[in-house]
């Protein structure tokens, strides 16, 4: 899944480690996150909304994992 954590980390000038201290997770957590390779928990999304003043839908970019799940339904 897609999401502007990275962005939205960086221009706050916030590391891993202390996004993830934030959000009651590990450094590997965001990591795996920023990465597209895990897909976090809707408390968790919520939670790291709310240290950067966002909504969820924001964050986790839901247009466009929306459209891309759309075009991958209609592959099928």
């Amino acid at each position: 899944m897609k999401t502007r954590l990275r962005q939205m980390r960086t221009e706050r000038g916030l590391t891993q480690q202390q996004l993830a201290a934030r959000v009651g997770v590990t450094a590997r957590t965001i990591l795996a996150i920023e990465k597209g390779e895990f897909s976090p928990s809707l408390l968790l999304a919520y939670r790291l909304a709310q240290v950067f003043g966002t909504s969820v839908e924001e964050l986790c970019c839901l247009r466009e994992n929306l459209e891309q799940e759309d075009a991958q339904n209609e592959e099928r």
